[in-house]
């Protein structure tokens, strides 16, 4: 980079430096049209952007959760893996846990973004799975390919330089293999449903993709976009490069530039359009939402020290927690016009000051424990709604109250005066 006549770095040969080293300047197609029907090459109906039309939102209910037997006693459980960075940790030490305690549900759906789209899979698969999960998070892997030192020569000239480029796929390549796509493929044909969310910076939207529809499709091309979407998902702007998605158009090819999920989607529960049509109804009884938030929610005053990582790292982390608690109220009003019970876990504040972008082994294992000990000690969960009975769904209106800024927000029900003030006989 050029130096000033004083010796210092020159922000004009900051910026081109900064051009001429950009891995991905002249490498793309065009953005396909914004009006028109977007397929990923090759895998029609593997994206759900929902719009607002009644017969678009229908089919989506249809295919996330189908109509039920009235007379059914399954339950239908939904689980939202926030992302965090190393935080992830938290997600797949309460996961474990859950499954050492024996009080881990079936999920019906599972979703996820950021560091949480990298858990989802493995979420989604179940317990047989742990082993994996827990070595993702626990067994060095990240400390050796994500570490800030290793990282530390691309916040020079480039933002991205040299052996930085390809570290995420690389991790993301030790642990998604073809043997978890066909697992996928067989859930998926079950009727259980995973889903991973991207921002897509060309068009400011966040995007949900099926990762089981793509799983069906099967072979390497299934296995090569799956672990693209995880890698796109999780690709903090800044530390690590967009993904190029290539995708069509009435045949013709374009691309669009993907990044992580959690700059337009910190955590979701189904595609936004779903959330407020009011015609879900019946297809969510039984229903109960986990979310799992992969860093601390309460804000916490410290001095923040003057470096590029440290400032970088700080204001990542204020990102979240603003953005996880808006995330979390919407949430729990979805949740209360549905009669759903909410549960959310996050990281305990004694985690408070830690560095979400240092992938350091020891803190990610202290994490994972900590994960791990609340779900078997049974103290994981806060309940953010609370759970009704069928009658008490029927006869109480739903009145939100002001959420707070950590896991203990309530939204409680208000009675209506008219309501019976027992249960019939038989229920």
């Amino acid at each position: 980079m050029e130096k000033d006549p004083a010796g210092s770095f020159s922000l004009q040969g900051f910026f081109r430096d900064w051009k001429s080293n950009d891995p991905l300047r002249g490498k793309r197609l065009p953005t396909p049209p914004s009006d028109r029907q977007v397929e990923a090459v090759g895998f029609p109906r593997v994206r759900l952007t929902v719009d607002q039309a009644d017969d678009a939102l229908r089919q989506a209910a249809d295919r996330l959760a189908p109509m039920r037997s009235l007379l059914g006693r399954d339950e239908f459980n939904i689980l939202a893996l926030s992302g965090g960075a190393a935080g992830g940790a938290y997600g797949a030490g309460v996961l474990a846990g859950l499954t050492q305690a024996g009080r881990r549900p079936d999920f019906a759906i599972v979703t996820g973004v950021s560091t949480g789209a990298l858990i989802a899979p493995l979420a989604f698969l179940g317990s047989a799975w742990d082993a994996r999960l827990t070595d993702a998070y626990t067994g060095g892997h990240a400390a050796e390919l994500l570490s800030l030192r290793r990282l530390a020569p691309a916040l020079g000239p480039s933002l991205f330089k040299g052996e930085s480029l390809d570290v995420l796929d690389v991790l993301v390549e030790t642990f998604v293999d073809q043997e978890m796509v066909e697992a996928i493929a067989v859930e998926h044909a079950k009727g259980r449903r995973l889903l991973i969310a991207t921002t897509n910076l060309d068009s400011q939207r966040a995007v949900v993709w099926d990762l089981g529809e793509i799983a069906v499709k099967g072979g390497p091309e299934a296995l090569k976009l799956v672990r693209s979407l995880l890698v796109a998902s999780s690709s903090v702007p800044g530390i690590f490069p967009p993904k190029l998605i290539e995708v069509e158009v009435d045949g013709q090819v374009f691309q669009e530039m993907h990044v992580d999920g959690g700059v337009a989607a910190p955590l979701f529960l189904m595609p936004d359009a779903l959330l407020h049509w009011r015609n879900l109804g019946t297809r969510l009884r039984r229903g109960r939402v986990h979310v799992i938030v992969n860093t601390v929610l309460d804000p916490s005053t410290q001095s923040t020290p003057p470096g590029v990582a440290s400032i970088m790292a700080r204001s990542f982390e204020t990102m979240l927690r603003f953005s996880y608690r808006q995330a979390l109220s919407l949430a729990a009003g979805f949740c209360a016009r549905h009669n759903l019970p909410l549960s959310v876990a996050s990281i305990p504040n004694t985690f408070e000051s830690m560095n979400l972008l240092k992938f350091e082994t020891g803190l990610m294992r202290s994490i994972y424990d900590a994960g791990f000990e609340q779900a078997t000690s049974g103290t994981v969960w806060s309940n953010a709604v609370e759970e009704q009975s069928l009658w008490r769904g029927l006869f109480r209106r739903q009145v939100p109250q002001a959420v707070s800024a950590g896991t203990g927000l309530i939204v409680r029900d208000e009675p209506v005066d008219a309501a019976p003030q027992q249960s019939p006989q038989g229920v």
